[in-house]
């Protein structure tokens, strides 16, 4: 049996029917949203870029491409932000995607802050005080907190403090608390939630952590008084004079000078 048929033109070989195979063009989900994470401005959640999917979709109806993204769901694009954490960092890349409170956003990596920072020498990082640090981690851990409250663990006042730490926009006036005076009451923001790379409050260190740092950082503020440098260590044997030997019972050099003793003479010799 031939497989050519007589009644197509040329003889052309016959082609057995086959299933349609739907071939997919255009970019994969992860690489959608990569750009829109690349492009965003800020932080940006799953939910704004399934938002973002659907009024693609809207807006281009005329093209399956496009609307095939339509009704991606956030897990979808929760796995397809692994999938990019992942590639980064098989690859090698000096950037990241890193969560925050606010979604998702494309950072450096920190082992090149020395060579980035020289890029912007007039922007340096903003310091707290320790007065503040404390203030700002008696609310973070007791938020909402009133001012007396604070004045209370710290044993004294807080006024100066406090407005710095809103001025920073690091804690906020969460609201009155329900007591005589109705004193108001402070938390901390999301910008304090970015600042210190936290994606929820459950991810600050308990006592148990914190007793360990303060414990390591004791030992390492420790071990140069403790220890003397490795330079100053001796590395030879133990020291041995022996430029000068220990005294015997030897008479005086003066008295072995000439050890032979010498010929005895006749006194006939002489006369």
């Amino acid at each position: 049996m031939s497989d050519l048929d007589p009644s197509l033109p040329s003889g052309e070989p016959l082609i057995p029917d086959t299933p349609a195979v739907e071939i997919h063009e255009g970019p994969a989900l992860k690489h959608i949203v990569e750009a829109l994470v690349f492009a965003s401005q800020k932080p940006i959640s799953a939910k704004e870029i399934a938002a973002a999917l659907r009024g693609a979709s809207e807006a281009a109806k005329e093209n399956p491409l496009i609307g095939a993204f339509a009704k991606t769901k956030e897990s979808e694009i929760v796995e397809a932000i692994d999938a990019l954490s992942a590639d980064y960092a098989a690859a090698g890349h000096a950037f990241e995607i890193r969560e925050t409170v606010a979604g998702w956003q494309l950072v450096t990596a920190p082992a090149f802050a020395p060579w980035l920072r020289q890029l912007f020498p007039e922007s340096k990082p903003a310091r707290l005080s320790a007065p503040a640090l404390e203030t700002l981690a008696i609310i973070a851990y007791r938020q909402p907190a009133t001012r007396a409250d604070l004045e209370a663990v710290r044993g004294v006042a807080v006024d100066g403090v406090m407005q710095t730490l809103l001025d920073r926009q690091l804690i906020r006036i969460a609201g009155r608390a329900d007591v005589p005076g109705r004193p108001l009451l402070y938390e901390t923001t999301s910008h304090f939630m970015e600042h210190f790379g936290l994606r929820d409050l459950e991810e600050l260190p308990n006592a148990s952590e914190l007793r360990r740092a303060a414990a390591a950082i004791a030992e390492a503020n420790a071990k140069p008084v403790e220890e003397p440098p490795a330079a100053a260590e001796p590395t030879d044997p133990p020291f041995t004079d022996v430029s000068a030997p220990e005294p015997t019972e030897e008479p005086p050099a003066a008295e072995i000078s000439d050890p032979s003793p010498e010929p005895e003479t006749d006194p006939q010799d002489h006369e």
